[in-house]
C-alpha cells in the first residue's frame, strides 16, 4: 500500500510539474504554451466557437501553442492572471482597474471603430410588466426592492450603476431591501424577468443576443437608466511576459481584420448588428483613468 501511495504521489507531482512547465515563463519571459484568460459566457450563442477560431489564428500567427483558460467570472480571470495560470486576458475595464491594483498589466488592444475605441453602456432595468417604471419609482420604493448587480468586477453590471445610484442618494448597501450579485449578465436580466430581483444592472449589449437566443422577448424588460459610453474591454498581458512576444500578440490582433476578417466579424456580430469598420486598435492605460476615478470615489466599494 505504501508503495502504491508513493507511486501515486510521484505521478501526481510529475503531472503537476508538467503543467507548471507548460505555462511557466523561461528566463526570457516566454512560456511553452501561451494561455488566455476568458469568462465562460454560458448561454452566449456561438462565442466559444469564435474564441476557438481566434485561439487557432493566434497559435498559427505566433507559431506556438495557445490555450484558453475559462473562468466563471472576471474575478476568476483576475485570479488566473495573479496565479500565473493566464498570460494574457480578455477582460472588462473595471476588472482591469481592479487587477492593476495588485499587479502590473499592459493593455495591448481593444475593439475600435474608425480609429476610436468601441464603447458600450451600462443600464438599470426593471420588469416591463411591473410597477417600477422610472428611477423616481426606484427612489420612492427602494426599501421594498431587491437590487441585482452582475459581479463585483463588472464595469456595466456593478461599478457604473453603483456610482450612479450613490450619486442620486441610493447607497446600494443600505437603501434597498436586499442587494445581490447575480453572477453574470444573462442571470442579471433573467432575475429581473422572473421577479427574483426588482431592478437589475447590465450592459445594453446583452439584449440583442438574449432576444436572438429567445431567452427574453422585446417587451420583457424596461430600461430605467442608461450610462454615458464606456470604453470597450482591453486585451491585456502580464508585464513579466516577454516584451517582444507582447508586441507580436498585439500585432496579431491588429492584423486579424486583414488576415481573418470573418473571425472578427463573427465575434462582433454576437453583440451588435453593425459589424462594419470594427477592428482591433492599440489600447493604453490612460483610456481607463475615468473608471479609476469613479472607483476611487466610492468609499463602500470593495472589489479586490
Amino acid at each position: 500500500m505504501k508503495k502504491l501511495i508513493t507511486a501515486a504521489a510521484f505521478i501526481a507531482l510529475t503531472a503537476l510539474a508538467a503543467c507548471k512547465n507548460k505555462t511557466a515563463l523561461d528566463s526570457n519571459g516566454v512560456p511553452e504554451t501561451l494561455t488566455i484568460g476568458v469568462v465562460q459566457s454560458e448561454g452566449v450563442e456561438g462565442i466559444k466557437q469564435v474564441r476557438e477560431q481566434m485561439r487557432d489564428y493566434l497559435s498559427k500567427k505566433l507559431n506556438m501553442p495557445v490555450e484558453l483558460v475559462y473562468s466563471n467570472d472576471y474575478t476568476g480571470v483576475i485570479e488566473a492572471l495573479r496565479a500565473n495560470k493566464a498570460h494574457i486576458a480578455d477582460i472588462q475595464p473595471f476588472a482591469y482597474v481592479i487587477a492593476t491594483r495588485t499587479m502590473k498589466l499592459n493593455p495591448l488592444v481593444t475593439l475600435g471603430n474608425n480609429g476610436k475605441p468601441v464603447t458600450y453602456k451600462s443600464v438599470i432595468i426593471s420588469n416591463a410588466h411591473g410597477n417600477i417604471k422610472t428611477m423616481d419609482d426606484v427612489k420612492a420604493h427602494s426599501k421594498n426592492l431587491v437590487l441585482g448587480f452582475v459581479e463585483p468586477a463588472s464595469t456595466s453590471g456593478h461599478l457604473i450603476p453603483r456610482a450612479y445610484l450613490n450619486s442620486i442618494g441610493l447607497n446600494p448597501d443600505t437603501a434597498f431591501k436586499q442587494t445581490i450579485f447575480a453572477g453574470n449578465h444573462l442571470t442579471s436580466v433573467l432575475s429581473v424577468k422572473s421577479g427574483k430581483t426588482d431592478i437589475g444592472c447590465t450592459t445594453n449589449l446583452i439584449f440583442m443576443l438574449m432576444t436572438k437566443a429567445k431567452m427574453i422577448n422585446d417587451d420583457d424588460i424596461r430600461i430605467l437608466w442608461t450610462s454615458d459610453p464606456i470604453v470597450s474591454d482591453p486585451i491585456v498581458a502580464k508585464a513579466e511576459l516577454n516584451k517582444d512576444l507582447q508586441k507580436r500578440i498585439q500585432q496579431a490582433y491588429l492584423d486579424m481584420n486583414k488576415e481573418r476578417p470573418e473571425i472578427l466579424k463573427a465575434y462582433v456580430k454576437i453583440f451588435i448588428k453593425d459589424t462594419t469598420r470594427r477592428s482591433y486598435m492599440v489600447s493604453n492605460d490612460t483610456l481607463y483613468n475615468g473608471l479609476r476615478k469613479i472607483a476611487g470615489g466610492i468609499k463602500s466599494l470593495k472589489a479586490n
